[in-house]
């Protein structure tokens, strides 16, 4: 593969925003094709980048040898077949959240990407903001210590305008509700910092929209670094913000509330100990200043396809411990008990929607 990655979005919704971030690094992507089905979406996305195609036929993508990536921006009920089709067809793949919408449909992404040769990206864009990278050098250089609590608000307003979309707050269509489509970034962060989720103890409800799904949930977490997690989310905020704090033995910090670039906004470190507040600044103000979210993980896409060495890209087995989190959060709720991670075999082939039922 030369140094230049030949893209193909499939998708014009969120699609849109790929396409803008891979304009931020144009000696880096060609988009060439902009897939939609309607053409006037695709379109308007299309004449974000020079020289990129609208076309709403997904096999003019699949059959030009030359795509590397298939971007797939797509209804969650769609993520596992395009995948599948694209691996097949020799594509790598950024595939948006949810991943799947079981575990068994997981494993089979696992495998067909392992036996293809081919890459799958999930996409866990929330990461790529300096002042996580920020945290995240803290801790690679033993600044932070045990982790003690960590405190999540995924607090968003969403009504009648979002739901218009007929798949979106269905289970058929969304595979869930707010804990897919919204809280999974700052849960994916949190496992990220302090160790996959072993134990979750889950309350969620259907209280501020007429839909199929959960829209507020409330969640207890343990991770196996030992830190005890809460989240909060619902869609019946007033506007929109997401935020983290977390304690740390030798230091605590706090995000922005910053709703799409919570990492890139300022964050507030403090030392315990008064006395290494110093030493704190001076890593934090050491961090070079990384492209957010998208340009950030796409940049890091194309290193891994050019063979240099990624900053923290997504794992395929972080987006199956996502899926298993949020397996594990339903099933929490539905059995009024504490979950344990990871999940036992016989979870292998229930979909979110039947671990509710």
């Amino acid at each position: 593969m030369t140094d230049r990655v030949r893209v193909a979005v499939v998708g014009a919704g969120i699609g849109k925003a790929h396409v803008k971030g891979y304009a931020h690094l144009p000696d880096a992507f060609d988009v060439v094709y902009v897939c939609d089905l309607n053409q006037a979406r695709g379109e308007d996305a299309a004449t974000l980048v020079p020289g990129a195609a609208a076309v709403t036929d997904i096999e003019v993508v699949l059959a030009d040898p030359t795509i590397d990536i298939v971007d797939i921006c797509l209804p969650p009920q769609l993520h596992v077949p395009m995948t599948l089709g694209a691996l097949a067809a020799g594509k790598h793949v950024v595939c948006e959240k949810p991943f799947a919408g079981s575990l068994g449909d997981a494993r089979r992404l696992l495998r067909a990407a392992r036996e293809s040769g081919r890459h799958v990206f999930p996409v866990f864009q929330y990461r790529y903001g300096t002042s996580y990278r920020a945290l995240h050098e803290l801790k690679q250089r033993g600044m932070l210590g045990r982790p003690y609590v960590l405190s999540m608000e995924t607090h968003w307003q969403r009504g009648a305008d979002y739901y218009a979309e007929p798949w979106r707050g269905t289970w058929k269509g969304e595979l869930g509700g707010v804990l897919v489509s919204h809280a999974c970034h700052l849960h994916n962060l949190a496992t990220h910092l302090v160790g996959p989720i072993t134990d979750v103890a889950a309350f969620m409800e259907t209280r501020v929209n007429p839909i199929e799904t959960e829209d507020c949930a409330a969640i207890s977490m343990r991770s196996a670094e030992g830190a005890l997690i809460t989240s909060s989310v619902t869609l019946g905020s007033a506007g929109n913000l997401s935020r983290l704090r977390a304690s740390f033995e030798h230091l605590t910090v706090t995000s922005s509330d910053e709703p799409y670039e919570v990492c890139s906004a300022p964050w507030i470190f403090r030392a315990a100990d008064p006395a290494r507040q110093a030493e704190v600044d001076a890593i934090v103000s050491s961090v070079d200043e990384v492209p957010p979210r998208f340009p950030g993980f796409f940049a890091d896409v194309h290193r891994k396809l050019t063979g240099q060495p990624d900053m923290y890209l997504p794992t395929l087995e972080e987006a199956y411990h996502s899926v298993e989190l949020i397996t594990a959060f339903y099933a929490s709720a539905r059995a009024r008990s504490i979950i344990t991670l990871p999940l036992p075999a016989n979870f292998d082939d229930r979909d979110f929607q039947h671990v509710l039922t």
